[in-house]
């Protein structure tokens, strides 16, 4: 188990999330990751988003914490430098990595009940909150 950071970075009516093909399944994901020794779970998600995205942020407030093989905490964070879809993660610089492919892209958040994103209970609050 692993406590992991989570960025949500919402810009006109879309949220980023990273489209995940592996093992046959097609799901999405809140841009984050497992939190290093001595890192909060603030600095895991702007670790993070610049690894994945190709983004510094800033974060904001908490908007939820899961419990699921950890503690997973998501962040509301804005862009302020950089552009998405430029990570260099080892995500995308690992060939070797075999954990399926890694697309990052904006979603339309009215949209979010109609694929699957994991996990379905913070979709579902930024649906609520923010449609």
């Amino acid at each position: 188990m692993r406590n992991r950071g989570s960025s949500i970075l919402i810009e006109n009516s879309r949220v980023c999330l990273i489209k995940r093909s592996r093992d046959g399944q097609v799901y999405y994901v809140i841009p984050g990751g497992g939190i290093d020794k001595g890192e909060t779970p603030e600095l895991a998600a702007k670790r993070e988003a610049y690894e994945e995205l190709g983004v510094k942020i800033i974060v904001k407030e908490i908007f939820g914490k899961v419990e699921y093989k950890g503690t997973q905490f998501f962040f509301l964070a804005d862009i302020v430098e950089g552009e998405i879809g430029i990570g260099t993660g080892e995500e995308f610089t690992d060939a070797n990595r075999n954990r399926g492919t890694y697309e990052p892209m904006w979603v339309d958040i009215d949209k979010l009940s109609l694929i699957d994103v994991r996990p379905k209970e913070v979709a579902e609050k930024i649906q609520s909150i923010f449609n």
